[in-house]
């Protein structure tokens, strides 16, 4: 497509407000993988003249003088937009996702405000555009530090008792005809804001806000240069070097399906994905950029990293996982120091939660850093970077494995176990430990599995080898009883457990596939029983049952799975427990996509569980294991054609779901011209693709077309998600 049909096709999927939001559950969001603002307003009386812009740094945190503990992501401030009437009708306001950027349009008991707000792509810059009609020409902008926000903006998403807030000391001063805001913690941490208004005309004017991590000098320095290098630039054209970098970001995938609210939802989670974090920024913590009151303003290992991260490796945005290989390479250290000291000579850990740098003792829950490596392999395999292979991920993956190691203890049986650990999740307040955790047992038999496969790929030898397949041959096979897979040994899964823990074999290591009877009902029973038990089933809980459907091809199941969790996101897609969390809707983008796609255990599998209802479905250069981007067609319940292009010249196995003749060309480094019969759905393609290579695949005696472009939704909802809009079902 180009810019006018992308343009055109994303302004459908804006989020859109036709009153103005009043909560970070509905608010607007903007970022840039570093610094972000969540825009709403307030209904208290004396406070309806006022747009709050709530701003974040991701990496602002703060030493804790209360009690031990890591040092928490902290509140920062906001600058709030202050109009000379209160906020009335009509008033509206849109994420234009297109161009990263909020409109809006104010209307005022005394006149009325245009608005336009980026967070700027490749600069720690906010802008704040506003163009004023008379009566409102006293409108205008006002930063203030967390600690002098009024009481009634500041605890007006609640008061949560659980969260740290420092003593402040707030220092205001000037530099350059540029405001700055220097904040100091009490426990030494600090940040500091730099503003400064432009005029642009006599009723429109533009507010560039930075904030900077540190209080120091060189922090201020930085803060300052940042606002005078903006305003320093012709306007117009930094907006559209803004912009580029969004439009390029969108073309690297294309997907689109006949359910205009989840095609909807799978685009905003793209817009979340890189407004919460870039290649040189912090991994995705609980909330990205857009901290509130919460019990968890930090990073979690147990699931919330490893979900967040779900979605990019499909979506062939690999270069926003590079952020969690950054964040894993920079604290080699501290994964060493997480462990007991009699293991550190050899082996690595990470424990339930930390700050950025990934301190965090491991005590019961051991598996955390092997799933997180995990999402390094997959990080791998999409890429097929053996450099980050050998110098990253095997060193890393072989220190988690030694930890667990040390801990395998050979039993009566004459088999290896593990001693009790905890499944993240079940049974938490009362620390149920359970033997031969499924969870532990599912990661070490990956762990072992990968570093034999990549000795194996790196062609080297490792003292450990042996090992590594002892492990395989006689380790305990996960506890299963009737009910499908176990917690643990002697520990069935009696109530409601809202984590897949239990299941990791099956999602998303894939020790357990679907080429056998015995298997497929393993996974069946499994998940029937766990979806069962209702009691403490969350949003995640959805995402993740609904890929485990998507492996047994149940695409109606996972379809449901999925419009069941819209009743539980926000009207901004954000989701919320106890506290926002924003792994759960990226999640749930990862559930379409292996709707779609999936490619594991060796295998390409192209639309392997479309729902009934979706006879039409796209997508273009979605990215495979392999390091394959693959692209197809689905019209009228049928696969048109299949594109895929290697780009490493790895082994290509696919399954089309095709039965009867196939015809293939492949172009690139050669010419060639094919045909084969498939007997089955589920039979097998091996295709013979150099690095540089392109197939395509189809039915009938002449090539489709084979142009890709949105699909048509019979019962078509536009610009659904924002404000709450019920009525647009």
């Amino acid at each position: 497509m180009n810019d006018t049909e992308w343009e055109h096709f994303m302004a459908d999927h804006d989020m859109e407000w036709v009153v103005k939001p009043v909560s970070w559950d509905e608010g607007a969001f903007i970022g840039n993988g570093s610094i972000g603002a969540m825009v709403y307003g307030e209904e208290h009386a004396k406070k309806r003249h006022v747009l709050r812009f709530v701003t974040g740094r991701t990496d602002v945190t703060a030493v804790r003088s209360d009690r031990p503990g890591f040092p928490p992501r902290v509140p920062i401030g906001e600058l709030d937009l202050e109009m000379t009437g209160m906020i009335y009708h009509p008033t509206s306001m849109r994420v234009d996702l297109w161009n990263a950027e909020l409109r809006a349009e104010l209307t005022t008991t005394q006149g009325k405000v245009k608005l336009r707000s980026i967070v700027h792509s490749l600069e720690p810059v906010i802008a704040i555009e506003l163009e004023t009609s008379e009566g409102e020409d006293g409108a205008h902008v006002v930063w203030y530090a967390h600690s002098e926000v009024d009481e009634v903006l500041r605890n007006a998403d609640g008061i949560n008792l659980n969260q740290y807030i420092p003593e402040t000391k707030v220092e205001q001063s000037e530099r350059e005809g540029i405001q700055i805001c220097v904040q100091r913690y009490s426990g030494g941490d600090g940040c500091v804001a730099a503003w400064k208004e432009v005029h642009m005309a006599s009723n429109r004017r533009v507010y560039f806000l930075t904030i900077m991590n540190g209080h120091e000098e060189a922090a201020i320095a930085a803060a300052v240069d940042a606002i005078a290098q903006a305003i320093g630039r012709d306007y117009e054209t930094w907006i559209s070097d803004h912009r580029t970098w969004w439009h390029d970001y969108y073309r690297q995938s294309f997907v689109s399906v006949p359910d205009s609210r989840l095609q909807s939802f799978y685009w905003i989670q793209m817009y979340k994905l890189a407004s919460a974090t870039r290649a040189d920024q912090c991994l995705i913590d609980n909330q990205g950029p857009w901290l509130t009151s919460t019990p968890w303003p930090g990073v979690w290992f147990n699931m919330n990293v490893q979900m967040s991260y779900s979605p990019v490796y499909t979506a062939n945005r690999l270069e926003l996982g590079l952020s969690l290989v950054r964040a894993l390479t920079a604290n080699l250290e501290n994964l060493i120091a997480n462990v007991p000291e009699p293991y550190r000579h050899d082996s690595s850990g990470l424990g339930r939660s930390s700050s950025y740098d990934l301190r965090s003792e491991v005590d019961d829950e051991v598996g955390n850093l092997t799933w997180l490596c995990h999402n390094v392999w997959r990080q791998y395999r999409y890429s097929m970077d053996d450099d980050m292979l050998k110098n990253l991920l095997f060193p890393l993956l072989r220190r988690s494995v030694n930890f667990y190691l040390h801990l395998v203890e050979e039993g009566a049986d004459g088999l290896l176990h593990l001693p009790p650990t905890i499944s993240p999740e079940y049974g938490s307040f009362m620390r149920t430990r359970v033997r031969d955790c499924h969870y532990d047992l599912a990661l070490l038999r990956w762990g072992c599995q990968t570093l034999l496969d990549s000795c194996q790929r790196l062609e080297m030898d490792d003292s450990l080898m042996p090992k590594w397949q002892e492990i395989l041959d006689r380790s305990v096979s996960f506890p299963v009883d009737e009910t499908g897979l176990m917690v643990g040994k002697d520990t069935p899964l009696d109530y409601g457990h809202r984590h897949f823990s239990h299941l990791l074999a099956i999602f998303p290591l894939h020790l357990i596939g679907c080429d056998c009877e015995e298997e497929r009902q393993l996974i069946r029973t499994s998940l029937d029983h766990w979806i069962g038990k209702e009691g403490d089933l969350r949003g995640f809980s959805l995402t993740g049952a609904a890929s485990i459907a998507a492996i047994l091809g149940r695409g109606n199941e996972a379809l449901r799975y999925l419009q069941a969790l819209l009743l539980l996101i926000k009207p901004n897609t954000m989701y919320k427990e106890a506290g926002p969390v924003i792994e759960t809707p990226l999640a749930a983008a990862e559930a379409m996509q292996d709707m779609l796609l999936q490619s594991w255990g060796g295998q390409i599998r192209v639309f392997p569980a479309v729902p009934e209802e979706w006879q039409e479905a796209a997508f273009e250069h979605l990215r495979a294991e392999g390091a394959f981007l693959i692209s197809a067609v689905r019209s009228h319940g049928e696969t048109q054609f299949i594109r895929v292009k290697s780009l490493a010249g790895e082994p290509c196995i696919i399954q089309t779901g095709w039965v009867g003749v196939v015809r293939y060309t492949i172009t690139g480094t050669r010419s060639i011209e094919q045909s084969i019969r498939l007997n089955a759905e589920n039979e097998k393609i091996t295709l013979d693709l150099n690095a540089g290579d392109e197939a395509i695949l189809y039915r009938g005696s002449q090539l489709p077309n084979i142009r890709i472009g949105p699909v048509a939704c019979s019962k078509k909802v536009v610009r659904y998600f924002g404000g709450h809009k019920p009525w647009r079902l």
